[in-house]
């Protein structure tokens, strides 16, 4: 996984940059999303970027934190019928572009880039 992490933040641009990775279950990230996003239940996976966006003086090469459920996860893979791996990197794809600024949520163009950059990334890392 280090591998394709690697490819990945080279290929966007990140080669310089940390991302710190929490694998946990559904109870606690339905506790962290209700906490810090206002929304009830589990979800697959969250993303807290380090910045918020906003111009600023500050600069770190710490892009933010990635918590993915590994309950949800492994529902994915059987749902999907990919491997555990596949769906993991999905998901650490969309956290990643979350953290680069990505919103899905915000128009449905948004949403349709959000969805063919995760597949242009998938792509680049299986294509080993």
């Amino acid at each position: 996984m280090e591998q394709n992490l690697t490819k990945l933040l080279e290929d966007l641009g990140c080669h310089d940059k940390e991302l710190s990775i929490l694998f946990t279950d559904d109870h606690k990230i339905a506790q962290l999303n209700d906490r810090y996003m206002g929304r009830n239940g589990p979800t697959n996976v969250l993303a807290f970027p380090m910045t918020d966006g906003m111009e600023t003086d500050f600069v770190s090469v710490m892009m933010g934190d990635i918590v993915i459920s590994g309950d949800a996860a492994a529902r994915e893979s059987r749902e999907l019928g990919e491997t555990l791996e596949i769906t993991v990197h999905r998901l650490l794809i969309h956290g990643i572009l979350h953290l680069l600024g990505f919103d899905h949520t915000q128009s449905e163009a948004e949403a349709v880039r959000m969805e063919e950059e995760e597949k242009r990334l998938m792509k680049l890392i299986l294509e080993e």
